[in-house]
């Protein structure tokens, strides 16, 4: 299969290049005025506060098309009570591109429990309420109340990850595919610079966005599949169309017999030459929409149909009905190439907030200003993630060069650069380089996890090329430290014994974060994540290096509350090994069911959607109850006194309360501190003062456990 694409930045530029790059991308009609602008061509609406840097995706797509000599203006935040805002910069002469922002919306607005935060990473002074809820579908009507007669083209996390019917946990409903409810004219999904090059510059030559059908990495509507393709009509658990068979990734050769050869999961994993030609011109029909949203089985096999399909080398197109419209999403865009990928982060940020803020400060920006990104995509595969399903599995990888002439842009322009780097990394820290051995196995492999339920035998786990790149950035001038923050794959770490040494002797800044997320089996094998014994080996070269190195340091692990698949004795596990172990996490996570993730669709289907769905299939534990959540927490929080009343209930209830006494033993006491809650969960009690020599590592280990979302 060929996977060639056009270099984007290989297309002849827009005449507008003259004006050569902007500053900072204007924000409003003076400042088109003082680059001798009379109109944009391309405006970007975003939920987020404008910061000129290559971690800010809007900075990105403005500074690409910028690149490919298009006027390009940014709408940020706007008010979304009326079309005032979207008219400020006039009407571009090619199109809206509109995003939520780096945040889908709806979880950067609430909790996992459905609570309302109290402020915005992505907001200037952390303001709370500056973005609507479902920001794309809003600022979408906006911009179409606005101009009319003007294409609007989404994208994002918030529309990626929304691109066919999806549920949606705040509504507790299943909703259309994010292109019907904004009305846009056409959706970007994953990273988009591929795509929106190729559609600026063929709006550019003066085609319809109407026109621009069959753009990898995008979703638009069609009145009936095409003549020339075939249809396999998946819209049906019990009875499958007719499959097309797909690539062994394990056979050096294809198979040649004249049927297919299907797995314990029926799933086919062989092919014929021939079927390569019959897969490019083949679309997968989906269960309509109205056949999903109330039915959760047929959603669980929607979603398990879609994860089949996210390996660019291989994966088909998608049709979803949606009453009388029809719903295509093209297979995934391209990978970047390296060279491609350094291009973009070679462009002229100023990395910094938008002048217009002033002195105002950005958290997200203050987070991650000195931070250098080396890479995208993730083939993890957590279910519970959705950097897959919007990055990709395939890693994108920046040459050392470029990542070093990042660090030295920073060293060199930076106003409060006080020669620490805060993090090399990306998706992960340590998958920088990683990628199948092969080629077309690679192209060709359907799984969903180079690394579940063992690493495959076809990675490349060597970590060397990162070790030298961490030599090479300390020994720059002016540069004191380099901190590695980015979440690190243990499992893979391992590897290479060499990579764990490095990064512990010259990395971690006293306290190293990795993600576990449980000590059971039964979450574990839900998440697509390795059992505790990797996480063993990982501690003990951890602390082996330390001790060489002649620090003391720490591991800070994180655990999921609540995952699908989780039952409460797990929790009571998870709690022990953490008592056992001295951890006491000052905030916990609880899972959150984002839109078209797997665990989501277990979340809402009760079914395991990694194996085959059918209406027979086992159901598993979900914990969705209010009160089962917050036990699960609790749990993971069990030596905060507001917690003991429910978790000696559920311990009774469990038939467990040899758990419940004061001696170490135990997990919780039988009495409540003064001040707090009785067993009833209600009223202030006036009961001795909680006393304990008992401190684990809070101080330590326990200090700075975060909430990741």
């Amino acid at each position: 299969m060929n996977l060639k694409a056009a270099n984007i930045f290989g297309y002849k530029k827009y005449w507008a290049q003259r004006f050569g790059p902007a500053p900072e991308l204007p924000m409003s009609l003076a400042e088109m005025q003082q680059l001798g602008w009379d109109a944009c061509d391309i405006i970007l609406v975003t939920g987020d506060a404008y910061v000129d840097h290559p971690s800010f995706g809007m900075a990105v797509i403005g500074r690409v098309l910028e690149a490919q000599g298009f006027r390009v203006g940014i709408i940020s935040q706007p008010d979304w009570h009326g079309v005032a805002d979207f008219k400020k910069l006039g009407a571009p002469k090619l199109f809206f591109g509109v995003t939520g922002g780096n945040m889908d919306s709806m979880v950067n607005r609430y909790t996992a429990d459905r609570k309302i935060r109290s402020n915005d990473a992505y907001t200037a002074d952390g303001a709370a309420g500056k973005r609507p809820d479902r920001a794309v579908n809003v600022y979408a009507h906006r911009c179409r109340e606005a101009y009319k007669q003007v294409p609007v083209i989404i994208g994002g996390i918030e529309a990626s990850l929304r691109r066919i019917a999806h549920y949606d946990y705040w509504s507790d409903t299943v909703r259309k595919s994010v292109l019907l409810d904004s009305k846009a004219d056409l959706l970007v999904y994953g990273n988009a610079e591929r795509q929106i090059v190729e559609i600026a510059h063929r709006l550019a030559k003066g085609e319809s966005i109407a026109e621009l059908k069959g753009i990898r990495g995008t979703v638009h509507y069609v009145k009936q599949v095409p003549l020339g393709w075939m249809e396999k009509d998946s819209s049906a658990i019990d009875k499958p169309g007719a499959v097309i068979s797909h690539p062994n990734p394990y056979q050096a050769e294809p198979a040649c017999d004249s049927g297919p050869i299907q797995d314990k999961d029926e799933r086919v994993i062989s092919f014929k030459p021939i079927a390569n030609l019959q897969r490019m011109q083949s679309v997968i029909r989906l269960p309509d929409y109205e056949a999903v949203k109330d039915d959760p089985v047929m959603y669980a096999h929607a979603s398990r149909v879609m994860h089949g399909e996210t390996n660019p080398g291989n994966a088909r197109a998608l049709i979803q009905r949606h009453g009388d419209r029809e719903v295509w999403i093209n297979p995934p865009p391209i990978p970047l190439t390296t060279a491609e990928m350094d291009g973009v982060f070679d462009l002229p940020y100023s990395r910094l907030p938008h002048s217009y803020y002033g002195k105002a400060n950005v958290p997200a920006f203050e987070m991650i200003q000195h931070s250098v990104l080396i890479m995208r995509g993730c083939f993890g595969g957590c279910s519970f993630c959705s950097i897959t399903e919007h990055e990709g599995r395939i890693i994108q990888n920046r040459s050392e060069d470029s990542i070093i002439r990042e660090i030295e842009v920073i060293r060199d322009t930076s106003p409060n650069f006080t020669g620490h780097i805060s993090d090399l990394g990306g998706p992960t820290a340590n998958m920088w380089r990683l990628a199948c051995k092969d080629s077309d196995i690679e192209a060709a492999c359907r799984k969903p996890s180079c690394v579940y339920p063992g690493i495959c035998q076809n990675l490349n786990t060597d970590q060397t090329p990162l070790i030298k790149l961490y030599r090479r950035a300390r020994k720059l001038p002016g540069i004191k430290k380099i901190f590695i923050a980015s979440g690190l794959r243990y499992d893979i770490a391992v590897e290479t014994p060499e990579y764990v040494r490095e990064l512990v002797t010259h990395h971690v800044g006293g306290y190293l974060k990795i993600a576990p997320e449980h000590t059971e089996q039964g979450p574990l094998s839900k998440m697509m994540k390795p059992g505790m014994g990797t996480y063993d080996r990982f501690k003990q070269m951890f602390d082996k290096f330390s001790r060489e190195a002649g620090k003391e340091q720490y591991l800070i692990p994180y655990f999921i509350a609540a995952h699908p698949g989780t039952e409460d004795l797990d929790m009571l596990n998870l709690a022990l090994w953490l008592k056992r172990n001295g951890f006491r996490a000052d905030q916990v996570q609880a899972f959150l069911p984002s839109p078209m993730s797997i665990a989501t669709a277990m979340y809402h289907s009760g079914k395991d959607t990694l194996h085959k769905v059918s209406r027979n299939s086992p159901n598993i534990a979900i914990p969705k109850g209010i009160r089962q959540r917050r036990l699960h927490k609790a749990f993971l929080r069990y030596h905060d006194p507001e917690n003991w009343p429910l978790l000696r209930q559920a311990l009774k209830e469990m038939g467990r309360a040899d758990l419940i006494g004061n001696g170490k033993q135990h997990l919780v006491p039988s009495f409540q501190p003064r001040g707090s809650l009785d067993d009833t969960g209600k009223k202030p009690v006036k009961t001795q003062v909680f006393k304990t020599k008992y401190t684990g590592a809070r101080g330590k280990a326990g200090k700075g456990y975060g909430d990741k979302h």
